[in-house]
């Protein structure tokens, strides 16, 4: 088979396969066009058919009124073949064009109405940016830089739910001032809707662009309500939570601070009494040491202005020598102990002083 058709090729000559190729390609080109007139029709059709009942007999029948058919054309469409004229083609084009002219037209609206509502909402979250970061630059620079350098307390305390109370005050003026001005743009629109009401009561004939216009603009007005509403309730919202903050956080964290530093004032009163009573301890130590010197003193006096006695007070001051030399060694054993005493409770002094600030830097 192959072979016949190969040679039934080499037959045919170069001027018969050139009209061959052309040919063919003329019947795809017409073959394309009545393609994408099929299927316009069918469209055409499938929209006709979605159409209610009374819609598709008022609609279907006029055009087949216009192809010349009548009432028993489903009987005779089986036995003859009806063509479409071509006034009645551009007729179903001419619908099928303005049908897609005016779904164009619904999706140009709607895109435009959603780039509105896109750039809306960028710019508010650009808006809210702003604001954000000059809430945080008023902060840092109206409370956290003054408590970073003063290191204070209860004080700062203070000052940070002065600064957040002023700021709910502002966030509640520009509600009212939001509220205001939404009710002030509902006034402007129910007045341009009952001016539109009247002038179409009144037959006043409107163009196209116009009311395009006047549909963009009711379009922003309603996209600007829509965002003052949302700003209303966000603002609402943070007024409430930063009161319940305020009331709940803050105050828990003041009465802890509170009932903190009262355990460490009780506990540096305690500390103060001890170191009291280590002083005293330390005088008390100072004294006997000054008083053991003194005699030390006088002994050593004495022997270097001492002359030999008899035997007999020879044995006596030696006895009496011997007590003394004792008790120099105890009086200096206490000296040495009162030293160390003292150094003890120096270093258990310098400890407390140590804790005593320790304690006074956490409560600020």
């Amino acid at each position: 088979m192959a072979d016949d058709i190969e040679e039934l090729a080499d037959g045919v000559s170069e001027e018969a396969k050139t009209r061959l190729v052309e040919t063919v390609e003329d019947l795809r080109q017409s073959n394309a066009a009545l393609r994408a007139e099929t299927e316009m029709f069918e469209r055409f059709i499938r929209r006709q058919e979605a159409k209610d009942d009374s819609a598709l007999s008022d609609g279907l029948g006029g055009i087949f009124q216009d192809m010349g058919m009548c009432q028993g054309r489903k009987a005779r469409l089986a036995q003859e073949k009806h063509r479409l004229t071509m006034e009645q083609k551009c007729d179903v084009a001419e619908r099928e064009h303005d049908t897609m002219r005016e779904e164009l037209q619904h999706l140009k609206e709607s895109s435009e109405r959603q780039l509105h509502s896109h750039q809306a909402t960028m710019e508010e979250a650009e808006i809210r940016l702003s604001e954000v970061k000059k809430a945080s630059y008023e902060f840092d620079r109206d409370v956290a830089k003054v408590i970073r350098e003063k290191k204070g307390g209860m004080m700062d305390a203070e000052k940070v739910i002065r600064y957040i109370e002023d700021r709910i005050k502002a966030k509640d003026a520009l509600v009212e001032k939001l509220r205001l001005k939404n009710g002030a743009l509902r006034v402007q629109k129910r007045k341009l809707e009952l001016q539109l009401k009247q002038k179409e009561e009144v037959g006043e004939a409107r163009h196209h662009v116009d009311f395009q216009q006047l549909k963009i603009k009711n379009t922003q007005y309603l996209q600007q309500i829509d965002v003052l509403n949302q700003d209303l309730l966000r603002l609402k919202l943070l007024a409430g939570s930063t009161q319940q903050i305020l009331h709940c956080l803050h105050k828990n964290k003041l009465q802890q601070l509170i009932n903190e530093s009262k355990l460490l004032s009780n506990e540096i009163a305690s500390r103060d009494d001890v170191v009291a009573k280590m002083e005293e301890e330390k005088r008390q130590a100072e004294h006997e040491c000054a008083e053991a010197e003194v005699v030390n003193a006088q002994l050593k006096r004495q022997l270097e202005s001492f002359s030999v006695p008899p035997l007999l007070d020879y044995i006596k001051a030696k006895s009496v020598h011997g007590e003394l030399e004792q008790t120099v060694r105890s009086w200096e054993r206490k000296v040495v102990l009162a030293e160390m005493a003292l150094r003890n409770h120096t270093k258990m002094l310098e400890k407390i002083q140590l804790q005593v600030s320790g304690v006074a830097d956490l409560s600020q």
